[in-house]
């Protein structure tokens, strides 16, 4: 599946298997997270992003995952500063997903907390006049 193949790309194995500027938008939910998906595979998911489309990555802010959730937060500005894309939000969710263990809830609440990251890859495309 996609997570084995963003695994072979982020160790050189292999790009994924679509070429470049292939999608409108992109998603990755569920994925990106500490033992899962490395930060370093964002940049071959913004390469099969078509100029103009759209990404939306979503990460867990619980506990055992902020480590992670800093170094995809770095990774994602590091692109905005090179100019490859413009984050267009990024909102927290309070109650992401129920946690499995009390140490993971937020704030005692049961329930894991996330982010919705959305970004537009440059440049984007200027529409046609007439």
């Amino acid at each position: 599946g996609l997570y084995r193949q963003l695994w072979r790309c982020v160790l050189g194995q292999e790009p994924l298997p679509a070429p470049a500027e292939h999608y409108d938008a992109v998603t990755v939910v569920g994925a990106l997270g500490e033992g899962q998906v490395p930060s370093a595979a964002v940049p071959e998911l913004l390469r099969v992003t078509k100029p103009g489309g759209f990404l939306c990555l979503t990460t867990r802010s619980n506990p055992s995952n902020l480590r992670y959730k800093v170094e995809l937060e770095a990774a994602l500005e590091g692109l905005e500063r090179q100019g490859a894309w413009q984050k267009v939000l990024a909102q927290e969710v309070e109650r992401w997903e129920r946690a499995t263990a009390e140490e993971e809830s937020t704030q005692g609440t049961g329930y894991i907390s996330g982010v919705v990251y959305v970004y537009q890859k440059c440049p984007v495309p200027h529409l046609k006049e007439g």
